[in-house]
């Protein structure tokens, strides 16, 4: 998978869209609750597979961490290691920004997932958009 940056309009577009399909359409997040006013002042990432647009997240900096946000893959290219390939890439900005920590709250079911990549939780189950989740973080 290539990963980027997005840059012009036309993946921001992109990128959106891998959300709207993982978010709003699989786990029935609403879909103005999905896309937010954090969205103007983020970095956002797309991830290509074939030239097709199949991951996304986004990254904003809050206290003293990178604090990493809506990452997802569409259904079909999970298991496949590009999960892990974005949020390295996302690190690697956190890094180059000059941050040492970085932040992310996990679906529950995704919270193992992020503990192999070396993320320990530090709270509580909490529900965010109908979904079990809890906050994580990670010493870069």
């Amino acid at each position: 998978m290539e990963v980027k940056i997005v840059e012009t309009h036309e993946e921001l577009e992109q990128a959106y869209h891998v959300r709207m399909v993982v978010f709003v359409e699989e786990q029935n997040v609403p879909a103005e609750e999905e896309l937010d006013e954090f969205d103007k002042t983020a970095i956002h990432f797309i991830g290509y597979e074939k030239k097709q647009a199949i991951a996304a997240s986004r990254l904003r900096f809050t206290e003293e961490y990178g604090k990493l946000e809506r990452i997802c893959v569409i259904k079909e290219y999970r298991g496949k290691s590009f999960g892990k390939e974005l949020i390295l890439a996302m690190e690697d900005v956190i890094k180059e920004k000059g941050y040492k920590k970085a932040k992310l709250n996990a679906q529950t079911h995704a919270e193992e997932f992020y503990k192999k990549l070396g993320y320990e939780t530090i709270s509580g189950e909490f529900m965010d958009a109908g979904i079990p989740h809890v906050t994580m973080i990670k010493e870069l």
